[in-house]
């Protein structure tokens, strides 16, 4: 891929005035946990929440008239599919968007709403994009490729530009993977303004494409994942080129990894983000020994949860906490006994959230009965002072 700072500063003329210079601030308690000075740029600010716009826009704004009346045509899981859209209405460009089937539906209403055609096609990234270019050949649309395009990449590239202009005493950038316009761009931005700044990216362990170009690994790619803006089993091949050259290492997380920091920058720094925009502080945990006493930058590249998804996100990660626990009594069927479970809980300051009989399906004799309790609580040793307290009134009482 042919794509020098030149070209990365000519796509910041074109597009600044019209995305967001996003904040790039410090975070106390982040740096605190990761044992690093943790910066965040909210790439998530941005008028579709996503650092997608940048791309797109600059991709755009160099369509030659007969170009525009054609149409743009993007494949996209949702991000790339909204910065198009939007931008393509700003611009009066006819814009048909093709996305997987599966794709949140909070995504597939947003680009709806700036205008575009939504085709939703296929169950992956890779079904949606096959059908995507037999519509550019059969109906002439000029593609808008959501990673394989150099002036794609130019315009993700001003991520960096703007980070060190902000902070050019970075040590590191830590950026998510999926087709690699975004890691390309801003490298070679970054190693171009700062030869010595390290660049890594980050990859759910379900798809690794990058992760096993960079590192010469073979891993397998998976079906699905929480961070489904990153899940691209064939990234763009010029930009695999410039991670080769130009990033220094790529790492690996976790499903849990991602959802721990989803929650963690909800309830630390008050901003959404989607798992691909947790990746690279997932990274800062799961990596620690990488970035111990480094000045790194992290993207948070995107908002564009499905709310349902991230009400899952925040039980799971109450019950991982110890903040929400399942607790299961076996009490007397006979009245008042439920009423004595309930006394105990409050005793001890649970809060309880439900309460469920089960007389069917158990093993106990007719006289019993299991009751499933689920209470909110304030730590792991809570849950166990609660048990402890079931116990010394007589209840059978078990975590799950």
């Amino acid at each position: 891929m042919a794509l020098t700072l030149d070209d990365i500063r000519a796509a910041q003329t074109r597009v600044s005035p019209h995305v967001l210079n996003t904040p790039f601030v410090p975070s106390r308690t982040l740096s605190d946990i990761c044992g690093c000075e943790v910066f965040l740029k909210f790439e998530n600010l941005q008028f579709t929440a996503s650092f997608k716009e940048r791309g797109a826009l600059n991709k755009l704004a160099q369509l030659d008239t007969d170009e525009r009346r054609r149409g743009v045509l993007a494949v996209s899981a949702g991000n790339h599919a909204q910065g198009v859209a939007y931008h393509a209405q700003r611009m009066g460009i006819p814009a048909t968007i093709v996305m997987p089937k599966f794709t949140p539906a909070v995504k597939v209403e947003r680009t709806r709403a700036f205008g575009a055609n939504v085709v939703l096609h296929g169950a992956t990234f890779d079904d949606a994009r096959e059908h995507g270019m037999r519509l550019v050949a059969e109906q002439g649309f000029v593609l808008v490729h959501p990673y394989d395009d150099p002036q794609v990449a130019a315009g993700q590239g001003t991520i960096a530009m703007e980070m060190l202009a902000a902070q050019p005493d970075l040590d590191a950038m830590v950026i998510a993977v999926g087709g690699g316009g975004m890691i390309a761009g801003m490298a070679v931005a970054a190693k171009a303004l700062k030869p010595g700044i390290k660049m890594f990216g980050v990859q759910t362990e379900r798809f690794p494409a990058v992760f096993n170009a960079k590192r010469g690994t073979d891993h397998a790619s998976g079906t699905a994942t929480i961070a489904e803006g990153i899940a691209v089993k064939s990234p763009g091949a010029g930009n695999v080129e410039i991670v080769r050259s130009l990033v220094d290492d790529c790492v690996l997380v976790s499903e849990a990894d991602i959802e721990r920091s989803i929650l963690m920058l909800l309830e630390i720094e008050k901003t959404v983000v989607e798992g691909a925009g947790a990746a690279c502080l997932a990274a800062l945990l799961a990596h620690r020994e990488l970035f111990s006493g480094l000045r790194v930058g992290l993207v948070l590249c995107g908002g564009n949860i499905d709310p349902l998804v991230l009400a899952g996100i925040i039980e799971r990660g109450m019950v991982r906490s110890g903040r929400l626990a399942r607790i299961t009594v076996s009490v007397r069927d006979v009245p008042g006994a439920l009423a004595s479970l309930t006394r105990v809980l409050a005793d001890n300051s649970a809060n309880i959230e439900e309460v469920h009989h089960q007389r069917a399906f158990t093993a106990l004799s007719a006289q019993y009965t299991e009751v499933d309790v689920v209470v909110q609580t304030r730590n792991a040793a809570h849950i166990q002072e609660l048990v402890a307290a079931l116990v010394a009134e007589g209840f059978d009482a078990r975590v799950h």
